[in-house]
């Protein structure tokens, strides 16, 4: 008999969202091209955008990992992590992959992919976040809930 582990239960992974929604969006550019930015601006804007998600992507990702709890939501969380980006926003690595996500569809000059994004926030907040904080509530009790009073979701 296996034993149960107490996750989260969210719908996907957060990068299968982020990474399926992003390419449907491409190919969607592919076969209707609609641009949105001078190619030079979007390319630029573009690479920017890439480059700021791993200044706060990186950082959760090395808070949770000194934290000593996984940043993967399919398994247990083992702390409540409140440093780094943590502090500013309960979800940085989700804004990282946002970010990601409109720089990578920015330097494609891909407006497909830019309207599909949000669909993926709606699908992040309910399918991913929501289901987190229940979990994390349940586990954590009143540390995660004076850190959610405390700390906004996003921004």
């Amino acid at each position: 008999m296996t034993e149960k582990r107490d996750t989260a239960g969210i719908v996907a992974p957060p990068p299968l969202i982020y990474g399926g929604t992003l390419i449907v969006g491409l190919l969607l550019n592919r076969l209707l091209p609609v641009a949105f930015l001078p190619r030079n601006v979007a390319r630029r804007v573009g690479a920017l955008l890439i480059g700021l998600n791993f200044l706060v992507g990186m950082p959760a990702f090395m808070n949770m990992r000194r934290a000593g709890t996984s940043p993967n939501p399919a398994t247990p969380t083992t702390a409540i992590v409140t440093t780094g980006p943590y502090r500013y926003t309960r979800n940085p690595i989700y804004l990282s992959f946002t970010v990601m996500y409109i720089g990578i569809a920015t330097f494609a000059n891909a407006l497909w992919a830019l309207l599909l994004l949000p669909g993926v926030l709606a699908v992040m907040n309910q399918g991913v976040i929501s289901r987190e904080e229940q979990y994390l509530e349940r586990v954590f009790g009143k540390e995660y809930t004076e850190y959610k009073a405390r700390v906004r979701r996003w921004l």
